[in-house]
């Protein structure tokens, strides 16, 4: 049985320049978008596992997944007909500091598809070999960071959260040695390659690297390229198509992140070049959601000195990223007063839907003053605590008003002497909450279920992940499966799966994997 063709409309590779060599060695790409490259083949390529919502995307059927054909193409071993793989050229700021060229070190873009409906989806394989960007690195990804972003990345999308894809999980029957703690101790693991998926993966350093090198023709070339293939429904005149383009940018990054800030998700490495034009959460590393309440926790240890990207920091730094790509914009726009329109933007949608998503969270209708004086002195409480933010929030929707008890935030502590501390606060805090929710006069459970539908009870916390990456490295793929059935319905409860539902347990709370994690993959 062999893999239905796909239709490709490769419009990044046609309309843009090439970097004129088609050599992998490393190098500095100029006067282009992307240099041409192919995946290096691998010994075994095998599925591991596949999202049959993304498979559906592109119009393939289970078998089309399941026939031999599959794991050679995306494992990196083949191509189909009309693929036209590539290694796109951006540049970007890390941890604040500009860095200069970066480029897709171990990212491949087969192609663009363009399914039965018109859509259109960018194939990229992570970790798929050896590009002019790779650097000093191999191209290659390990399993255990492969697992992480292709579970992610789909129970990301079933949270509602504006993100890429992932299409699949092929293991390269390979081993790739990487120093994880990056402590001079490097060892041997299993390789993988994650098919991800989106309309588009052009970032915010695609256009900085071309803006600080003078490149301004080229500059140029991308942003109309960009708003013609990935924003067709801006029209009017050239500047008054790149203004709106700028706005519809830094509107889709404050939804974005409001919407992180909503689910307890840090990004871990919100550098430049892994900011997505789209607004989409792009570049799965060392991520985290937040287990015990803390503005100021980080999951990547690189970033444990300045906590640079903590939870409560990444709004700020999303607008300082915008700010970034306006400077790297202003050569060619030429004015400060359109790009400044789209970053105050930025700021207003954020404030908006930020305090629309408190409301909803808390089941309230309205978020004034009073309302957000109640978040902060939650946020406080939850924090000085040491309270689950995800179970709390899913079990405020079960408090008895008539009656509250924080015994039915049980599930939520993970400290009893530091609950009892805090008892007289959190009950307090309690009572007033409760006093708002009498004053909306709804009913209990057309309030519980409109609080269930925006506050999960099963999201993607590293601990279950790294159960997930120890069976999958000792051949059972069985948790990898069930974790991506359990994400696809984050807002149900599921009968027999409550322990996907449960707090971190302690012997997760400082282990590797479990609590914080390196850029290491």
């Amino acid at each position: 049985m062999t893999m239905k063709p796909l239709r490709f409309d490769n419009r990044f590779v046609r309309e843009l320049p090439a970097d004129p060599s088609d050599a992998v060695r490393v190098r500095q790409v100029h006067g282009a978008c992307f240099a041409h490259v192919r995946p290096t083949p691998v010994r075994a390529p095998a599925l591991l596992a596949w999202s049959p919502e993304v498979a559906q995307l592109l119009d393939l059927t289970r078998e089309d997944v399941l026939c031999a054909d599959f794991a050679k193409v995306f494992g990196g071993n083949a191509l189909m007909p009309g693929m036209a793989p590539y290694a796109a050229c951006y540049g970007g700021h890390q941890f604040g500091n500009w860095a200069g060229q970066l480029g897709d070190g171990r990212a491949i873009t087969l192609g663009e598809t363009v399914n039965a409906r018109g859509e259109r989806w960018e194939l990229q394989l992570k970790g798929a070999g050896p590009t002019p960007f790779s650097r000093s690195a191999d191209g290659r990804a390990v399993l255990r960071s492969s697992v992480r972003e292709f579970l992610c990345s789909e129970a990301m999308h079933h949270l509602g959260v504006p993100t890429t894809r992932a299409l699949s999980l092929v293991t390269t029957g390979e081993e790739v040695v990487r120093d994880m703690f990056y402590d001079g101790r490097p060892r041997a693991e299993p390789g993988a390659v994650v098919c991800r998926v989106a309309p588009s993966f052009i970032r915010f350093g695609n256009f900085e690297l071309l803006s600080a090198r003078g490149d301004l023709p080229l500059l140029e070339k991308l942003v109309d390229f960009t708003i013609a293939r990935d924003f067709p429904e801006l029209d009017g005149d050239v500047p008054s198509r790149r203004t709106a383009w700028f706005v519809q940018v830094c509107e889709r990054t404050a939804c974005l992140l409001a919407h992180w800030m909503r689910v307890g998700f840090v990004h871990g490495v919100m550098n430049t070049d892994n900011m997505s034009i789209l607004g989409l959460t792009i570049d799965y590393g060392p991520y985290g959601w937040v287990d015990n309440f803390d503005l100021g926790w980080t999951p990547n240890t690189t970033d444990a000195g300045g906590r640079r990207y903590r939870f409560g920091n990444q709004p700020q730094i999303a607008h300082w990223n915008l700010v970034q790509l306006a400077n790297a914009l202003f050569p060619l726009f030429g004015e400060a007063e359109s790009l400044q329109a789209g970053l105050d933007r930025y700021v207003e949608v954020f404030e908006r839907q930020s305090r629309a998503q408190h409301a909803a969270k808390l089941g309230l209708s309205r978020y004034g003053e009073a309302e957000s004086d109640l978040v902060d002195r939650l946020y406080q409480l939850l924090a000085d605590a040491e309270v689950d933010m995800t179970i709390f929030y899913r079990r405020l929707a079960d408090v008895d008003v008539e009656s509250p008890d924080l015994a039915v935030f049980e599930q939520a502590f993970y400290s009893i002497d530091k609950v009892g501390a805090h008892g007289e606060g959190l009950r307090g805090w309690l009572r007033d909450y409760v006093d708002r929710v009498r004053r909306e006069g709804v009913e209990a459970g057309a309030r519980r279920a409109a609080m269930n539908a925006v506050n999960p009870a099963y999201v993607l916390r590293n601990y279950l992940a790294q159960e997930a990456i120890d069976a999958a490295e000792a051949g059972d793929p069985g948790l990898v499966h069930t974790l991506l059935d359990v994400m696809r319905r984050p807002y149900e409860e599921q009968a027999g799966r409550e322990r996907f539902a449960a707090r971190r347990p302690d012997w997760a709370r400082n282990r590797a994997g479990c609590s914080m994690l390196s850029c290491s993959s």
